[in-house]
């Protein structure tokens, strides 16, 4: 499925579950990683992630397509789109949207790298694993106050 299949099926749906046309963009977005897909506010597109529809196929897809369009007929008539929102629920629940799309298997998530950071006190000599950069100029040993030096990363 490719972006203009995608726009089509947004429309249909937007007709067949709101009886209001979807007057905007709908697209495919690689980025996205931790969500199946958004409503953005400011241009009133929609952004869906593909790996959903790749994994679990156009069931799975119509689902976060119709939560998006929640998101996107209340924002448009001024109404509470948001999660929280009573509309919201109404509204999710009246068309049968998920509250939330089906993970995704391990081997299709984003992994990051995850780089530890190593540090040394030249007084105790006490190692210090960090997942973000300390300031070796500010921060000090927390068992001798003694000064922090930056071990070689392997």
């Amino acid at each position: 499925m490719d972006d203009m299949q995608l726009q089509k099926l947004v429309e249909k749906i937007s007709l067949k579950y709101f009886q209001v046309p979807f007057r905007h963009e709908a697209s495919f977005n690689k980025r996205l990683r931790t969500t199946g897909g958004r409503y953005l506010l400011q241009t009133g597109n929609i952004e869906i992630n593909k790996k959903y529809y790749d994994v679990y196929g156009e069931e799975e897809l119509i689902g976060i397509i119709k939560h998006e369009l929640c998101h996107y007929h209340l924002h448009q008539n001024k109404m509470g789109y948001q999660h929280k929102d009573r509309d919201f629920k109404l509204l999710a629940k009246k068309v049968g949207a998920p509250r939330f799309c089906t993970p995704l298997p391990i081997e299709y998530q984003a992994k990051k790298p995850t780089k530890t950071h190593r540090y040394q006190c030249q007084s105790c000599k006490y190692i210090y694993y960090r997942k973000r950069r300390v300031n070796t100029s500010r921060f000090v040993c927390g068992k001798c106050k003694g000064k922090l030096l930056k071990l070689e990363e392997k």
